[in-house]
C-alpha cells in the first residue's frame, strides 16, 4: 500500500517525538483519521468533547511537559473552535501546533460547505507560521518549520491540509529547482547577553540597597540561580502568576504572587524597593511595579521582542535566564546589610498570619478562602495544580504554598474562562504518574468543565495515577465580575448577568461513575479534600461557598475598603434586606481580617 500524505504527517509527528494529539473528528480530516487507524493510533488521538478543549488540553500538555502540544480539528467550525485555546498559547508563550482540515481544492472559492478562509482566520493567532499544504512535496518541510517555529518562538503555529490532499500519495521533495528539502534535527542552543551588558546590569544591582526580584515562567529553568542571586542581593522575590511554581513559597524571602490577585508583601516589596530585577516575566500591570523614578531596573528575557516595555529598565539582558544568571552572579557584590531582607521576611510572616485569620472567618455556608487553605497542608509533593479564571484564582494565588516538585499554572495573559479542567487533563497525559487538581469556579465549570469530565472518565484508565480532582467553588455567582462591578464601578450586583443556576456537580460526576462529593458545611471541608485525594479515579468535590467573601486587593487601604463596603450596602438593595444585612456583616468581618495599613 502506498504512503498517503496523511500517513506521512503522522509519521513526521512521531519522528519529532509527538506522542499525543488532542482533537475532535470531522469529515474535513477523514484522511488523517484513516491514517490514524493504519498507524494503530500512534501518536495517540485524545478525543475531547469540543475543539476548544482540544486546544486547551494541548496548551496544558505543553505547559507541564515542556514539549510541543498538538491539536487537530476539522475544517470550518472545528478550526474556528480552536481559536480561544490557541490565543491562550500565544499570549502565554507556549509551543502548540494546530493541524486543521479544509474543503477539497476543487471546491475552494466556491462558497462550499464549511469553507472558511483559514489563512485569514489564523493569520493573527498563528502569525509566526501558517501554511496550506497543496501538494505532497511541500512535506515534510511545512511540518518541520511549524514545529521548529513553535519551539523556537514559544508560540502556536498552524498547518492547513485540504481533504483531497490528505488522500494523495506522498512523494518527497526532489533535488530540483523550487523544491525545498528539510531535516529533523533541532539542536539545543543558548542565548547569552554581552559581557558589557552584564557589567552594566551588575553596576545597577550593586548600587541598590533594597532589591526586589520579579520572576515569571521564563525563570522556571533557573531555580537554583534565582535562589542564589536573591541570597547574594538579600532581595525579596515576587512571582507573576505564571511563575508561581518557579520558587518554593517556603523560602522566607519569597513574597508570593504579584498583582490584583497577589499578596500584600509583594505589593510592599515593589512599593519600597530601590532596585528591580525582572527575570522571565512580561507581567503587564505597571501600577503594581515600583513608581517611575523610584527604582532602577534590570530585565532578563530570552525574547528581544518582549523586553523593555513593562518598566523603564536601564539594562535589558536578552538571554536564557539560567545562562545569564550564571554569568551575572559572580559580578554581584554581596556586601549589604540585613535590614531590607529582614523587613521582607517579616512582611511575609505577617501576611501568612493574615491569610490564616481570613481563612478561619465564618461564612455562609463555607468560606472559599478556607477551602483552599485547608487543601494546602494536604497537597501531595508531586501534585500538578491548575486554576481557572475568576475568584477561584484569588485563593489559588494567595493560599497555596508551592513546594519543590509541585507544578501549577493557569491562563495568565488571556485570563480566559474554561481552561482549568482541560489543562489538568493535558497535564495527566504529560505526567500520567502524578495527581492533578483543578480549582474551578461554578461559572467556568458550567461553561465547559462539566462536559470535559466525560473526557476524564473516558481516559481514567490511561493514567498510572488516576487521580484528577476537580474542586468547584459553588456560589451561584459569577463572583470575580460581581466584585469588580462593586469595587471599580460602584455598581450593585446585576443579577440577570451574575446569578447562575445551582447545578448538582457531584451528582453529575457520580452519573459518570466518578467520585462526587458535595460539601455543605465547614467542618466537612477537609474530609471532602481527603475523599478526592484518596479516590481511585477522577473526582469532583463541590464546595458550597459564600459569594459575599471579598477578594480584597493587596494594595487596598482600610479607607478604600470601607468606602467599597458602603457602596455595596447602598447599591445592593435589589438583593433584599436580609441578604443586604448579611453582606454588611460579612464585609465587616473580612475588613477586620485585613491589616489597617
Amino acid at each position: 500500500m502506498s504512503t498517503k500524505v496523511s500517513d506521512h504527517i503522522l509519521q513526521r509527528l512521531r519522528n519529532w517525538g509527538v506522542d499525543h494529539v488532542f482533537g475532535y473528528p470531522g469529515d474535513g480530516i477523514n484522511g488523517l483519521l484513516a491514517a490514524w487507524g493504519r498507524a494503530e493510533n500512534q501518536p495517540r488521538f485524545v478525543q475531547s468533547r469540543h475543539e476548544e478543549m482540544s486546544a486547551f488540553e494541548a496548551v496544558g500538555y505543553a505547559k507541564f511537559s515542556g514539549r510541543l502540544g498538538v491539536c487537530v480539528a476539522t475544517s470550518g467550525p472545528g478550526a474556528i473552535h480552536l481559536l480561544n485555546g490557541l490565543y491562550d498559547a500565544k499570549l502565554d508563550h507556549v509551543p502548540v501546533l494546530a493541524i486543521v482540515g479544509q474543503t477539497h481544492r476543487t471546491a475552494m472559492g466556491g462558497s462550499y460547505q464549511q469553507e472558511v478562509d483559514l489563512h485569514t482566520l489564523f493569520k493573527d493567532v498563528a502569525s509566526d507560521f501558517i501554511e496550506t499544504v497543496t501538494v505532497p512535496e511541500q512535506l515534510p518541510n511545512v511540518i518541520d518549520r511549524a514545529i521548529r517555529t513553535a519551539y523556537a518562538r514559544r508560540c502556536p503555529t498552524a498547518i492547513i491540509v485540504p481533504g483531497d490532499v490528505q488522500e494523495l500519495d506522498y512523494s518527497p521533495p526532489t533535488h530540483e529547482f523550487k523544491m525545498v528539502p528539510s531535516s529533523l534535527d533541532r539542536s539545543s542552543w543558548t542565548a547569552v547577553p554581552s559581557q558589557d551588558a552584564l557589567q552594566r546590569a551588575a553596576e545597577i544591582l550593586n548600587s541598590g540597597d533594597k532589591v526586589a526580584i520579579l520572576v515569571g515562567q521564563g525563570a522556571a529553568g533557573a531555580r537554583a540561580e534565582v535562589e542564589r542571586i536573591a541570597e547574594v542581593l538579600k532581595a525579596g522575590v515576587a512571582k507573576a502568576l505564571l511563575g508561581k511554581d518557579v520558587l518554593s513559597d517556603e523560602l522566607p524571602y519569597v513574597t508570593g504572587s504579584i498583582g490584583l490577585l497577589g499578596t500584600r508583601p509583594s505589593y510592599e516589596l515593589m512599593r519600597d524597593c530601590d532596585t528591580l530585577l525582572t527575570i522571565g516575566s512580561s507581567f503587564p500591570y505597571t501600577q503594581f511595579m515600583p513608581g517611575f523614578g523610584k527604582a532602577r531596573g534590570v530585565q532578563i528575557d530570552i525574547d528581544p521582542h518582549m523586553v523593555g516595555m513593562r518598566y523603564p529598565y536601564e539594562v535589558n539582558l536578552v538571554g536564557d535566564a539560567k545562562a545569564t544568571l550564571e554569568r551575572l552572579i559572580p559580578l554581584i557584590d554581596p556586601a549589604r546589610g540585613p535590614e531590607w531582607y529582614d523587613t521582607v521576611c517579616d512582611n511575609v510572616t505577617r501576611w501568612r498570619g493574615v491569610m490564616e485569620r481570613r481563612a478561619q472567618l465564618s461564612a455562609d455556608p463555607i468560606n472559599p478562602e478556607y477551602v483552599t487553605h485547608a487543601l494546602d497542608a494536604l497537597l501531595p509533593e508531586n501534585v500538578i495544580i491548575t486554576a481557572d479564571s475568576g475568584s477561584a484564582a484569588n485563593w489559588y494565588a494567595r493560599h497555596l504554598t508551592m513546594r519543590p516538585g509541585m507544578r501549577s499554572s493557569l491562563s495568565g495573559t488571556l485570563a480566559t474562562m474554561g481552561p482549568g479542567v482541560p489543562y489538568a487533563i493535558g497535564a495527566k497525559f504529560a505526567h500520567p504518574d502524578r495527581p492533578a487538581i483543578a480549582l474551578v469556579g461554578d461559572g467556568a465549570m458550567q461553561m465547559n468543565g462539566l462536559a470535559e469530565m466525560i473526557t476524564a472518565a473516558k481516559y481514567r484508565h490511561a493514567w498510572e495515577d488516576p487521580r484528577l480532582i476537580v474542586a468547584i467553588y459553588n456560589n451561584r455567582d459569577l463572583n470575580q465580575v460581581t466584585w469588580e462591578m462593586r469595587a471599580m464601578e460602584g455598581a450593585p450586583s446585576f443579577l440577570p448577568s451574575q446569578e447562575i443556576p445551582d447545578v448538582q456537580y457531584a451528582a453529575f460526576a457520580r452519573s459518570l461513575g466518578l467520585t462526587g462529593v458535595r460539601v455543605e458545611k465547614p467542618e466537612d471541608v477537609e474530609a471532602g479534600w481527603r475523599a478526592g485525594l484518596e479516590a481511585d479515579g477522577p473526582a469532583v468535590i463541590e464546595f458550597l461557598t459564600d459569594s459575599a467573601v471579598p477578594p480584597i486587593p493587596p494594595h487596598a487601604t482600610w479607607e478604600q475598603m470601607e468606602a467599597t463596603a458602603a457602596s455595596i450596602l447602598k447599591g445592593d438593595a435589589d438583593r433584599g434586606s436580609m441578604i443586604k444585612q448579611g453582606l454588611k456583616a460579612k464585609m465587616q468581618e473580612f475588613l477586620t481580617g485585613h491589616e489597617k495599613k
